[in-house]
C-alpha cells in the first residue's frame, strides 16, 4: 500500500494559464511542459491546457516532443534544448518545431529538406544555450534568405527575471527585441516570473513553465497562482521518549523524556530533500512538527510533542498543501520550488482532480 499520497488539481493547472494568457493578450501563451510537466505527468496536464485553449507547448528532448505529438496531433510541439543537428528526420518527421541554439544547428536545419518551423535560440547574457552574439551578427552578416531556415522567430532566457530590479533583465530585454528587429521576426521571451516584470518583456509568445504549477513566479510579493499539488505521508509509528537518547542516522539529534515522536513514511527516495534533515516541518491539521534528526531513504522523524490529540499510526501529515506551499518547503531544503516538484517520487498514490471540478 503506498504511504503517500499527491494530489494534483487539474483545474487549477488550467486556471494558473488562463490567468496568464489573460495577462499577456494578445501575446501567445504557451505551455512548458518539461520533465513530465515538472513532475506532475505530462500527459494528464497537457490534456488539461489544450482543453483550456493552450495550442503551444514546449519541452527539453526529443522523446519528451514524440510523446506529446502522439498525445496532441494539432498543436505546435516546440523542443527547447534537445540536440537538432543529428536528428533532423525525427524531428521533421513528427513536426517538432525544434529551437535552434548553436551555428551546427542553424545549418542542418536549412538543409532538412522538408517544409519546418523552428525558432532560433539568441544567448543574450545566460551563457547556457543560444547562438553568441558573434555567432549572430555572422548569420546576419550573410544575409541569408530566411525562408529557406523555415525559422519563424528569436527566442531568449531570461536569467533573472524572479529579481525584478536585476539590472540584467533590462540588458537581455534590449538585446532581445534589436535581435527580433534585426530579422524581421517574431519574439518569444518571457518565462513566468519574466511575464510579471511588464509588457516590454514579455515578446510575442510567452513561455511560462513553474507559474503553471502553482509556484510563485514573484518572491517579492504575494503569489498570484492557485496551488496545484498537496502531498500527504502516512504516520508509521509514534512512540514515547522515556530516556535521553538520540533519534536518526549520525545520532545527530538529542531526545528527551517525555517526548513523543511519529514515524512518518517517506523519505529523500520520494524526494523529501535531505537538507531538510532537522529544519523542516510536517503539519497535523495546520500545527507544525518539525523534523528530528536525518532525513532517511523511506521515512522521516517528526515531534509531535505539542500536537493534541496526538496522531495514531494510519494518520496523514501534509507534506505539502495550504499550510506547507511547495516554495516554503524549497526555502527550508535551501533550494527552489522547481526541484522540489521535479524530485517526487514515483511511489505515491496519485490522484488528478479533473478540470472543471471544485477543488
Amino acid at each position: 500500500m503506498p504511504l503517500g499520497r499527491l494530489t494534483i488539481d487539474l483545474e487549477a493547472v488550467a486556471a494558473n494559464w488562463r490567468l496568464l494568457r489573460d495577462r499577456v493578450q494578445p501575446a501567445e501563451c504557451a505551455a512548458v511542459v518539461k520533465a513530465d510537466a515538472y513532475g506532475l505527468g505530462m500527459a494528464p496536464v497537457v490534456r488539461a491546457l489544450a482543453d483550456a485553449g493552450c495550442r503551444t507547448f514546449f519541452v527539453a528532448t526529443l522523446e519528451e516532443a514524440v510523446a506529446l505529438r502522439l498525445q496532441l496531433p494539432d498543436v505546435t510541439v516546440g523542443m527547447l534544448s534537445d540536440r537538432v543537428e543529428p536528428q533532423v528526420r525525427d524531428l521533421t518527421a513528427h513536426r517538432i518545431t525544434p529551437v535552434l541554439n548553436h551555428p551546427g544547428d542553424v545549418t542542418a536545419w536549412r538543409r532538412r529538406g522538408a517544409p519546418a518551423r523552428a525558432w532560433l535560440h539568441v544567448d543574450t547574457g545566460m551563457h547556457r544555450l543560444g547562438l553568441s552574439p558573434e555567432e549572430w551578427r555572422a548569420l546576419l552578416a550573410e544575409r541569408p534568405d530566411w525562408r529557406e531556415y523555415g525559422i519563424g522567430g528569436v527566442m531568449s532566457h531570461f536569467a533573472c527575471a524572479d529579481e525584478r530590479d536585476h539590472p540584467l533583465n533590462a540588458y537581455q530585454r534590449d538585446a532581445a527585441r534589436a535581435a527580433a528587429r534585426a530579422a524581421a521576426w517574431a519574439l518569444s521571451l518571457g518565462n513566468s516570473p519574466g511575464i510579471f516584470l511588464g509588457e516590454a518583456y514579455r515578446g510575442d509568445l510567452v513561455r511560462p513553465g513553474m507559474a503553471l504549477y502553482g509556484l510563485n513566479p514573484k518572491p517579492y510579493a504575494a503569489n498570484p497562482m492557485r496551488p496545484v499539488v498537496r502531498l500527504e505521508a502516512q504516520v508509521l509509528q509514534v512512540r514515547e521518549v522515556t530516556a535521553a537518547g538520540t533519534a536518526g542516522y549520525g545520532a545527530t539529534a538529542a531526545v528527551r523524556p517525555g517526548q513523543t515522536l511519529a514515524t512518518v513514511g517517506l523519505g529523500y527516495a520520494d524526494g523529501l530533500l535531505r537538507s531538510l534533515s532537522g529544519r523542516g516541518f510536517l503539519y497535523f491539521a495546520g500545527v507544525a512538527a518539525p523534523i528530528v534528526g536525518r532525513v532517511s531513504m523511506d521515512s522521516i522523524i517528526v515531534d509531535v510533542s505539542r500536537l493534541s490529540p496526538k496522531p495514531a499510526p494510519g494518520d496523514w501529515a501534509e507534506v505539502i498543501g495550504p499550510n506547507h506551499p511547495p516554495d516554503d518547503l524549497a526555502d527550508k531544503a535551501g533550494t527552489i520550488g522547481y526541484e522540489i516538484l521535479t524530485s517526487l517520487g514515483a511511489r505515491y498514490a496519485r490522484t488528478y482532480l479533473p478540470a472543471g471540478s471544485v477543488s
